[in-house]
């Protein structure tokens, strides 16, 4: 039987209000209309629930207003006989019943507006909410207008294949541009048929995530995306619920962001598995651990904010609804202990592309825009850095205030730092020159509520604090605080922020360098508190320290003392040097890496701290001072980036920094690999037939395979100023097109002596390209080693190099294959007039006793040549009749 599990009707007086409601409405139908409105009362059950036709087929209206409140309850029968009558066609007593019963029952009623009522009502609020965005200088511009695609890389299955480049074969999954179809497919079914309830928008400040997720809410309330899935999407901003002062419960955080308080917040939670969750900024919840991070279970107790997104994020509150997560993190290494089979995706910012689009959308005005991007494109430094959202931004509305006055913008944009130096000098410019002195105290002021934000992980400041420093009303106050009421306990209560976090983090940074000029001790000091503070802010302070270092420059020092009146101390920027040359490491040993390719990948918190040197050399290169960064370099006598994902920005910053690198500088790639590609494009007919009829190995292909994503690194490695000496590529994947690169390379590097290719992969021609390239006269290569599986037929063209290769004294092929054909084709090259090779390694190399023979033979007649293997320790009389003749 379909019995309801609804109390029973004479408890509480809804139950009466509602059979007297029922029976009025019903007693208004004619014969005729209460026969059909029974027969719709049975074919359209609510809920799944319907009554059985015995006690509806001669019911009365009495019965039926009976039966109604019995078997559903009051409100739900009173919603269920309302849309009954609609469908019966008698849309007037419908009407009545609604109106009667709100006037019985009030607003906490309002839940006649059932569920699928309420979404249209929700949908239109959304997006009249949502349909325009305020820019960091309050302006607000339509969503529609001002939304640039972003690039959206989906992780796939296949990551832990490390890759050092681009692969011949399209790659599985390519960064797509964000529109409709893309964000459908964040939610997608994975291989086995399971569809992720968890999805995490991951990338660096500035990038788009947010927008990114304010978007997909819009096109969610316009019905673009997750039809049939989704019923409600809420978004949850983490840092703003985190600070909001008092107790809420998940329930009131729903009601804050619909129309009315009468929202049917019991029968939404009901169905949590039509509920989508955005929650932007969760990098900022307490760690693990924390009393405060003690996740929430129940939607409806009123907690702190952390305990509810906590239960979110690690389903313990409403468990099958979606979430969609934005984290700054390079990898969910600090949600990880928190999500549960979280699929990740990767926001990259702009395409080249769409650069240009956000530059009309910015001006409205195609000549200005024209005008202003022409003179960007021209900036290949300034260019590249506008992949990010924000920097564009930035960029565009410097160029706005500057068009007129036609200044120059290259001389000051290498890097973030000196774009967001110069936005800030640009904002303050309009200042009389009577106000220059205040406004300079004032930016100080700011400053220090910045690094006190930073320092206690603080995104809003209350009116007291501006109070406090005597911010209130200030022009400073006006440019680059943004202005917030939230709902209190008592009364709505007033908070500011920065308008955007990077700025807060960018002026906690420029605080270290605003010190007055008669103590600069005590800002040297403040920089080694920061630098060598607590560990677990160090994730937390990667941006600030960013810009602290782009600050130390000499170029942007000068532009802090014209800007704003301070001398910057020296002793500020030694200090940040020391602090560079005391997190050196120790120079590992290749030995170590043996058997890395067999490892599994690491738990992305272990690759948070693996990366740390690449977070480094992103502080070295925002100085963009060759000296300096030669200098910090010198604590570093081998750098290790191990497990790193490589980016177009990634591989900019190594390249400038392995260009400055000192005299014995050595670099170890271990197991990395590069992002995927921009946009997934289609090859045109004619190219795909060429690439089915020409072989990969002619070099005419391979000069027309396009550059290699690590081609600027191998360039760097040519400059004249590199002093790196050893290069070591360990459990990569090498495709042909990087092995051209670095084959290139090898014939004008400068100070390169050694090279090593450690359990990496790559191809026959791939191996040939590399030995062409240590064959060359200009190359001073003077130690190979290389321990690769398979490519036996291969190595060929390494031992045919050694004829040639002027500078090769060492060659290591321990844990490489070596058949005895190939010993013996090597025997005889060793003794060849032009073969310099002074040491053979074959350590691990299985050697056949006639191997064996011939290489105690090559010892014989080259007694300075220093052959390694176990097997030759012993010294039998060679052969007789050994034929050195090739």
């Amino acid at each position: 039987m379909d019995e309801p599990e609804a109390s029973c009707p004479s408890m509480g007086p809804h139950a009466a209000v509602a059979r007297e409601l029922l029976l009025a409405a019903l007693e208004d139908l004619s014969q005729e209309q209460l026969k059909r409105f029974r027969h719709k009362l049975r074919d359209a059950p609510a809920d799944g629930r319907s009554i059985p036709w015995g006690r509806l087929e001669c019911a009365d209206a009495v019965d039926l207003a009976e039966q109604l409140t019995h078997f559903y309850g009051p409100e739900p029968a009173l919603d269920v006989a309302r849309k009954t009558l609609k469908r019966a066609d008698v849309r007037d007593v419908a009407a009545r019943l609604k109106e009667q019963w709100l006037q019985r029952l009030g607003r906490s009623s309002s839940a006649l507006l059932s569920v699928s009522e309420y979404k249209k009502k929700y949908r239109e609020h959304v997006l009249r909410q949502h349909a325009k965005v305020k820019e960091r200088n309050a302006r607000s511009v339509k969503i529609k207008k001002r939304f640039t695609k972003l690039l959206i890389a989906r992780e796939s299955a296949g990551l832990e294949e490390a890759e050092l480049g681009l692969a011949e074969a399209a790659e599985p999954e390519c960064a797509r541009r964000s529109d409709t179809h893309t964000f459908n497919l964040l939610f997608r079914r994975d291989a086995e048929g399971q569809r992720p309830l968890t999805v995490v928008l991951q990338g660096p400040a500035g990038i788009g995530k947010t927008m990114a997720a304010k978007k997909i809410l819009y096109d969610w309330a316009a019905g673009k995306l997750y039809q049939g899935q989704v019923d409600f999407a809420f978004f949850m901003p983490c840092g703003e619920l985190l600070e909001r002062p008092g107790t809420r419960s998940l329930a009131d955080l729903i009601l804050d962001q619909c129309p009315d308080r009468g929202a049917p917040v019991q029968q939404m939670l009901g169905q949590p598995q039509r509920l989508l969750f955005i929650l932007d900024g969760a990098d900022e919840l307490p760690a693990l651990g924390a009393p405060e991070a003690a996740p929430c279970t129940d939607p409806f107790e009123a907690t702190s904010g952390a305990r509810v997104l906590g239960g979110l994020l690690n389903k313990a509150l409403l468990p099958t609804a979606r979430l969609l997560v934005t984290t700054r993190a390079s990898a969910p290494g600090k949600l990880q202990g928190r999500l549960c089979s979280p699929q990740c995706a990767e926001v990259r910012g702009f395409s080249d592309k769409d650069k240009k689009k956000y530059f009309y959308k910015f001006f409205q005005d195609e000549w200005r825009a024209e005008r202003a991007y022409r003179f960007v494109k021209e900036n290949k430094t300034l260019f590249e850095l506008c992949f990010v959202p924000f920097v564009c931004w930035i960029v565009c509305t410097v160029l706005h205030q500057q068009l007129k006055l036609d200044q120059d913008l290259s001389r000051t944009s290498k890097t973030t730092t000196s774009v967001y130096l110069l936005f800030i000098a640009s904002m303050l410019s309009s200042a009389p020159a009577a106000d220059v002195p205040r406004v300079q105290g004032e930016l100080r002021k700011l400053c220090h509520l910045a690094l006190e934000g930073v320092l206690g992980r603080r995104a809003q400041f209350a009116e007291r604090d501006l109070e406090r420093l005597e911010l209130r009303g200030s022009k400073v106050q006006t440019l680059f605080l943004s202005k917030k009421e939230l709902p209190g306990v008592l009364e709505t209560e007033v908070t500011y922020q920065f308008i955007d976090q990077s700025f807060q983090e960018f002026f906690a940074a420029l605080s270290y360098l605003l010190e007055d000029e008669g103590s600069p001790r005590a800002a040297a000091d403040g920089v080694g508190t920061l630098l060598r503070g607590d560990a677990q802010l160090r994730h937390h302070l990667v941006l600030t320290t960013r810009f602290l270092f782009g600050l130390l420059s000499a170029e942007r020092m000068l532009d802090i003392e014209r800007h704003f009146g301070c001398v910057v101390s020296e002793r500020v920027k030694q200090d940040a040097l020391r602090w560079v040359q005391g997190q050196g490491c120790p120079r590992v040993a290749p030995e170590e890496t043996e058997g890395l390719e067999d490892t599994e990948e690491p738990e992305e918190e272990e690759e948070e701290g693996l990366n740390y040197q690449l977070e480094l050399l992103y502080c070295l290169y925002e100085t963009q001072e060759d000296a300096f960064v030669r200098q910090a370099l010198c604590g570093f006598p081998e750098l290790t980036l191990e497990h790193v994902r490589f980016s177009r920005m990634d591989v900019a910053v190594l390249s400038y920094c392995v260009r400055c690198c000192p005299t014995g500088q050595a670099l170890r790639l271990v197991s990395c690999r590069l992002a995927p590609a921009q946009e997934k494009k289609k090859k045109s007919l004619v190219k795909r037939l060429q690439g089915s009829l020409g072989g990969s190995s002619s070099r005419a292909t391979m000069k027309q395979l396009p550059a290699s994503p690590l081609c600027p690194l191998f360039e760097a490695m040519t400059d004249q100023q590199c002093r790196l000496s050893s290069l070591t590529l360990s459990c990569c994947k090498l495709p042909d097109n990087v092995c051209r690169d670095l084959s290139e390379a090898l014939r004008a590097a400068p100070a390169l002596r050694e090279l090593g290719l450690l359990h990496s992969r790559l191809s026959e021609v791939g191996l040939r390209l590399l030995s062409e390239g240590l064959a060359w006269p200009q190359c001073r290569v003077q130690t190979l080693r290389l321990q690769l599986s398979g490519l036996q037929g291969a190595l060929q063209y390494v031992v045919s190099m050694l004829r040639q290769s002027p500078a090769l004294t060492t060659l290591d092929l321990s844990g490489c294959q070596l058949p005895s054909s190939m010993v013996t084709y090597m025997c005889a090259v060793l003794q060849h007039p032009g073969c310099s090779l002074q040491t053979l390694s074959l350590a691990s190399v299985e050697l056949s006793e006639g191997s064996v023979q011939e290489l105690r033979a090559v010892k014989t007649a080259k007694p300075d040549l220093v052959i390694t293997h176990p097997a030759l320790d012993s010294h039998p009389e060679p052969p007789t009749g050994f034929s050195s003749a090739l």
